[in-house]
């Protein structure tokens, strides 16, 4: 959009679609990788990527890029459509997060899903079914990076200006809990990870000292043991401690517990 002046409408899709095609080619030699050694070696390539691309002033280089003004419209054409409010830009993210959630729900019931759904939970049957694994693989890692295209397209025009550097291994970290503590496998369970976390970053361990309840006594517990300064951190504990214990009394994170509540209610009465 900056260097090209490519309408909004064409650059978002755009993004998704060159995301996607990066995360094939990243999706071929992952094939052998399972487990632990998957995460790793998409972590890797984010790292190296970052760096790659804060060499190359076409991306702002160290220095990062302003997101240009949010316009929906095709200027070329005479037709401009502005967003110059945090809740408009709100409204427009809810309505293309809504629109990716029934996709990929729609998406999740068709030949492709199953076949996922079937590698994910051994490979080697879906195999031994007939299932592709060279094809469905690349395919998911190609179908997840298209998301995170879309994702990472808006989230620049909510940070304004950004960097290679504002997509580090953290923020990597960060959605990984947000997956974990939401429940594994499961859309809704994405998006009670991500409602939950956010809401803790962002709102109740925005201000540590001023946490309901515990603000006092978190404030003690730093200048006895810690520093003020260091106060922030805790945010990051806290995070950790919960993802800690979802995976040790509730592996399948806040979407089982959902569908133990569902359970219950379901068989009342007894």
């Amino acid at each position: 959009m900056t260097h090209f002046q490519v309408p909004f409408i064409f650059a978002l899709p755009l993004a998704a679609f060159v995301a996607a095609f990066f995360g094939f080619i990243l999706g071929l030699p992952a094939l052998r990788l399972e487990g632990p050694y998957l995460a790793i070696a998409t972590l890797g390539f984010g790292l190296a990527i970052m760096h790659v691309i804060g060499t190359w002033d076409i991306f702002g280089g160290r220095m990062g890029l302003h997101a240009p003004p949010l316009d929906l419209g095709i200027p070329k054409m005479g037709f401009s459509w502005v967003l110059e409010s945090d809740v408009s830009m709100y409204y427009l993210i809810l309505i293309i997060a809504v629109i990716m959630i029934v996709s990929a729900i729609n998406l999740m019931k068709t030949r492709v899903g199953r076949a996922f759904v079937a590698i994910r939970d051994s490979d080697i049957a879906a195999e031994v079914m007939g299932v592709n694994l060279t094809i469905y693989k690349t395919l998911a890692f190609a179908i997840s990076a298209f998301y995170a295209g879309i994702a990472g397209g808006l989230f620049a025009f909510v940070c304004g200006f950004f960097d290679p550097f504002t997509f580090n291994m953290i923020l990597s970290i960060v959605f990984l809990v947000m997956v974990v503590v939401g429940g594994l496998g499961s859309i809704l369970g994405a998006i009670m990870g991500a409602t939950l976390i956010t809401y803790l970053q962002y709102d109740l361990l925005k201000n540590v000292s001023e946490t309901p309840y515990l603000g006092d006594f978190l404030v003690s517990v730093s200048r006895k043991w810690f520093t003020v300064i260091g106060l922030e951190n805790f945010g990051s504990i806290a995070l950790g401690l919960i993802m800690i214990g979802i995976i040790i009394f509730e592996p399948l994170g806040m979407y089982g517990v959902w569908i133990r509540i569902k359970k219950y209610w379901m068989t009342w009465p007894f």
